[in-house]
Formats: C-alpha cells, structure tokens, sequence
C-alpha cells in the first residue's frame, strides 16, 4: 500500500514538474534585408539671398545705427550720409524762391495799375496783355524754383541709407567719418530663407535625388553643457546639374536653422546608395568574454555562432547589423 502511495506521488510531482516548465523561446528567421547607405558630410549654412544696403548719396558718414549680428526690417535706417554742399544748395534754392516771389508781387501790382488804366481809357490792351505774361512768366519761374528746392530736399532725405529687406545684419564695411560715393556698399543683409549647402564627390552624383531625406546632427558650436540634441530631418530640395572640381552641389532644406551662423558648417547625413545585409534583435546577442554570441536552432539542436556586429539601424524596430556568422534562412533563438 505504502509502495503505491509512493509511485502516485511521483507521478503527481512529475506532473508538476512539466506544467511549470518554462514555454519555448520565440524564433526569429533571418532574411536579407536591404538598408539605405548613409554618407556622412559637412554642409555649411547659407542665405538664399544676401542684398547689399548701399548709400543713395555721396558724402560723409555722420551716423551708423546697425552692427553685425542686428536684426533689420525692410525700411529700417542703418546709416546717415550728409553732403554739406546739399545743404549750401538748398539755402540757394531758397533765396532764389524769395526773389521770384517779390517780382511774382510786383508783376501782381503791375497788372492791377495797368487794369486800372485801361478802364479809365489811358493804357492800351496790349500794355495789358504784356504784363498779364509777364506775371504769368514769374509765376512759372517761381513753380520751377519750388520744384528745384523739392529735389535737394529729397536727396537731402536719400542721405538716410535703408535697409532694402528685412534680416540679419552680416557685415557693415565702413565706420563713421568714412567717404563714400553713391552706391557704395554700407551694409550687407541676409534675408534667408535659410539652407545648407552640400559639397560631395561626383561618384555620389547619380545617388542624390531630389526629394530624399537627410539627417542633420547637433550644431558644431553648441555649448558643451547642453544636452546632445536628437538628428533634425531635412530634404535635399535641388541638385545642381554642373559638377566642378569633382564635386557635386546640393541644397538641404531644414526647419529651423535660422538662428544658425550665415557659413556655419554641421554635420549632414545624405543617402547615397542602398545595399543588403542581415540583421537581428538586439536581445538576441549575447556577449561572453568579450565575443558576440547568437544561439540558433539547427536539425541537431541549438547551438551557439560567434558572430561580428556591424551598425544598429531602425527597421521595423531597432535592428543590429551581422557582418559575418549568420546566413539567410538561420533561425534565431530570442530569450
């Protein structure tokens, strides 16, 4: 009785035993999959446009109200020019305005005294038509005069050089007291949109397509202190057709590097190919000792095949790259 007691109770433990063993490790089957090639490289920041704020007037530079670095709108004054002969013109302009006024009053009471006469009989109608023409010549001289006086006020105005559109200030050549000619650069302005320029060697030519996405890395200057910043996107928005000294030009499109420095250069990461390779989880890597492991089912059991890793890519989730170890078709054990 005893005996069979003991045989029922090692077949109940024995039970046990098989329900709590643990459930099979998931598979994993490698196949070729195929990855875009990336090329890293320095694209430098530059400004769609840069307009020259140039002086309107020769002259002295009296006053210059910008630095490098300042932020400008369309309109804005950054520097004042004066000509002091403008201001002896004007003075002349004057006093020739006043002068044509006072004959302007005389030729007026010329043409009242001789109105008179006619009425009374004792001048004649062509004394009266001379001086009708007579005030009508002064009258014209002095809308002239008037006009002249407008212009040397408004090249007097023109000595305040503006800004031709709105942007950073990015370099301003003169300094106060300096001479210049009308034209002369005072100022130049970039008014972006902002961009970076790509320089690649022309066997990445037929690689680059417009549209393609790139990955540009944190700032070279950044501070130290800050945290790493994540890859921003980009696309690459135009392929110059010209290839010149072996290199290929390309213009990246990237949110927010406005506040870059204009020639500041980062780190671009362009697609320039694709190729194929085999790829696995990163929880199915084990390293012992220093040596990467991935434990396979084979038809005589599983196993364990030393491998060598190559780059972690995203597909479907985060991947590990083999480079040798593995072939096409393996099964792969998961934990």
């Amino acid at each position: 009785m005893s005996q069979s007691r003991s045989l029922i109770s090692a077949a109940i433990l024995a039970a046990a035993s098989i329900g709590l063993a643990p459930a099979s490790a998931a598979e994993f089957v490698v196949r070729t999959t195929t990855v875009t090639e990336m090329k890293a490289v320095f694209g430098q920041v530059e400004s769609r446009t840069v307009v020259p704020a140039r002086a309107r007037i020769g002259g002295t530079i009296r006053e210059i109200r910008v630095s490098e670095g300042d932020e400008v709108r369309e309109g804005d004054v950054i520097a004042v020019v004066v000509d002091d002969k403008i201001a002896l013109e004007l003075q002349a302009a004057e006093a020739q305005i006043k002068a044509l006024q006072s004959q302007l009053e005389n030729a007026k009471t010329e043409v009242s005294r001789v109105e008179r006469l006619v009425s009374q009989g004792i001048a004649t109608q062509s004394s009266r038509d001379a001086v009708q023409m007579q005030m009508e010549v002064v009258t014209n001289q002095v809308a002239a005069a008037e006009a002249t006086r407008a212009v040397i006020e408004q090249r007097a105005r023109e000595g305040e050089t503006l800004a031709p559109a709105s942007g950073r200030v990015l370099t301003v050549p003169v300094t106060p007291g300096s001479v210049i000619l009308a034209g002369e650069e005072i100022a130049r302005i970039a008014t972006g949109p902002y961009y970076l320029r790509l320089s690649l060697p022309e066997r990445h030519a037929a690689e680059i397509v417009e549209g393609d996405t790139v990955l540009v890395s944190e700032r070279s200057v950044a501070k130290a202190a800050d945290a790493p910043a994540a890859p921003r996107p980009g696309r690459v928005a135009k392929v110059y057709p010209e290839i010149a000294s072996g290199r290929v030009i390309a213009d990246v499109e990237v949110a927010g590097i406005g506040s870059y420095f204009v020639n500041e250069r980062t780190l671009v990461s362009i697609p320039v190919g694709k190729r194929s390779v085999l790829a696995v989880p990163p929880q199915a890597v084990r390293t012992v000792h220093g040596v990467d492991y991935i434990r396979i089912a084979t038809a005589g059991g599983e196993m364990d095949v030393a491998v060598v890793l190559g780059e972690t890519f995203a597909s479907d989730g985060t991947m590990v790259e083999i480079l040798s170890g593995l072939r096409d078709g393996d099964k792969v054990i998961l934990p």
